[in-house]
This record gives structure tokens, sequence and C-alpha cells, in this order.
């Protein structure tokens, strides 16, 4: 019987994780179980499984500007001890990575091997994680977007919360993506898993693109609110610390080169994610 170890295991990907994983022989850490920086602890772990599924990420983006280090430590030094341990261990890796490794600067979708070229600390330190991962031919790094989910707090959950505090919601236009349903990403990488798919990159986002004014006009539509009580704004009214790529659109061909589907459309998932309860507050 296959054993998998998922870290980050307390997230929102983490919690999906385990879901999609139930009945089989699963050990989930979370951020409190297991320091992935202490490579000692990260090698004990590993020992005893076949696959590690690492969901552990210092995701505080506008905070990694000021404390690079904190993040590097777990983006990067992090991902490769797990990395290196998996290796010795001969376990496979999937590493969730992020569309922070990109500039945001084109027009089409990135490819799964386009070159990095982060614009802030928190793609840097992602972007040198998946460099560590990849030093192992075993190893695999599913990119993501735009997560949403039933646990914790992400854009999703935040908008059905404002529409019942506020008569109108204020959302950028100017910066594209690809929302993305946590449990549609966890079942992705089970299933690449579970069909022995190539090591490799593979962008883990749901189908099409939106922008984050759309995403939040469908999130009122599909609860039965009033879309037009989504005003349209552009990124200037949001400064923060980090700067956001302005066009984070990733490509799927990895999928069909390994004989997979390609994910569903992101307006599907995000029915199928409110008829299931997943953005109740």
């Amino acid at each position: 019987m296959t054993r998998y170890l998922v870290t980050g295991a307390g997230g929102m990907l983490g919690h999906d994780l385990l879901r999609i994983l139930a009945g089989r022989d699963v050990t989930p850490l979370t951020r409190a179980d297991l320091d992935v920086t202490d490579a000692a602890a990260v090698r004990d772990a590993v020992t005893g499984h076949d696959v590690v599924i690492n969901a552990a990420a210092y995701t505080a983006v506008d905070d990694a500007e000021s404390h690079e280090a904190d993040a590097f430590a777990v983006n990067a030094t992090g991902a490769g001890n797990l990395a290196d341990a998996a290796a010795e261990h001969g376990a496979r890796l999937v590493h969730v990575s992020t569309d922070y490794v990109f500039d945001g600067t084109a027009t089409t979708p990135y490819a799964e091997h386009a070159p990095r070229d982060p614009l802030g600390a928190y793609g840097r330190t992602k972007a040198a994680g998946e460099e560590l991962v990849l030093r192992h031919p075993s190893s695999t790094v599913v990119r993501t977007a735009w997560l949403y989910g039933a646990d914790g707090a992400n854009f999703a959950r935040t908008m059905r919360r404002l529409a019942g505090e506020r008569d109108t919601v204020s959302v950028v236009t100017d910066q594209v993506g690809q929302p993305t349903w946590s449990r549609d990403l966890a079942a992705a990488i089970v299933g690449l898993l579970d069909v022995d798919a190539p090591a490799g990159i593979y962008h883990g986002t749901n189908a099409g693109s939106a922008s984050w004014f759309d995403f939040a006009r469908a999130i009122f539509e599909g609860s039965g609110l009033d879309p037009a009580r989504v005003l349209p704004t552009d990124s200037a009214a949001f400064v923060r610390p980090a700067p956001r790529p302005s066009y984070s659109v990733l490509g799927h061909d990895a999928w069909a080169s390994a004989g997979l589907p390609a994910p569903r459309p992101w307006r599907e998932a995000l029915r199928a994610a409110i008829a299931e309860g997943a953005l109740t507050a």
C-alpha cells in the first residue's frame, strides 16, 4: 500500500488533499508538526513514505517583501529539504508552486517551461524552491494560482462575507488570472500520482481566464446575489507592498502530454464549490 506524507496539512489545499486521499495511508503534518527548514526533521518525517506532497509554504505575499529571508527558508530551503529527503528515500515528491514565478507581462498563457522572472520577494523564493526541487529528476512541480476553498481566508469567501456587510464592493479589472478551486487542484495532484504521470512541471489551475472583477461578479451571481453590486476599479486603488502580476494565465499542455484530462473551466468549478457549500463563511 502506498504511504503518503502531506506537509502543510493544516492549510486550505492541505485540507482538500486529505479529503481526496481519505481512506488511504496518509500522514498529515501541519506547520506545528514539522518545520520544513529543519533538514534532519524532514528526513525523519519522510522515512517510510512513498509519496510526499508539499503544500507547506510562506504565502503572505506582502509580508515577504520585508521578510524575504523567512519566506526563503520555507519556500526554497524547506522545499529543497523535502526534495533531498524524498530522493534519498526513493519517494516521489510533488511540490506546489505559484504563478508568481512569472512577471505577468505575457499576453498568452505561460507554458510550463517558460522562463521564470518573478517580480517580488514571494515569487523569488518560490522560483528558488522550484529550482531546488527540480534538481531531482523524480520530482514534480505543480504551479497554481488564485486558490479558493472551504478552509482558510481567500478571495471567494471574502466576497461572500463582504456581500453581507456592504451594498457594493470595488474589485480590480486589470489583473487577469485563473480562479482555482483547491478541491480541483487536490484531485489533479492525486490523479497524476495515481497514473504515475511523468515527473516535471504541471500547471494546476482551472481553465479559462478572468479578472478579479469577473471572478467577484461570478461569485455574487452564483450565490444568488446581484452582480451589479460589484463595481470596477484598477490596481492604483489598492496599493500594496508586493507587485502583482497583471497576467497570470497558465497553460495546460503538460496534462495532455501525460494523457490526463485538462482542468475544467473555472466557472464550472465555482458553481460546484458554491453548491457544496465551500464558500460558506
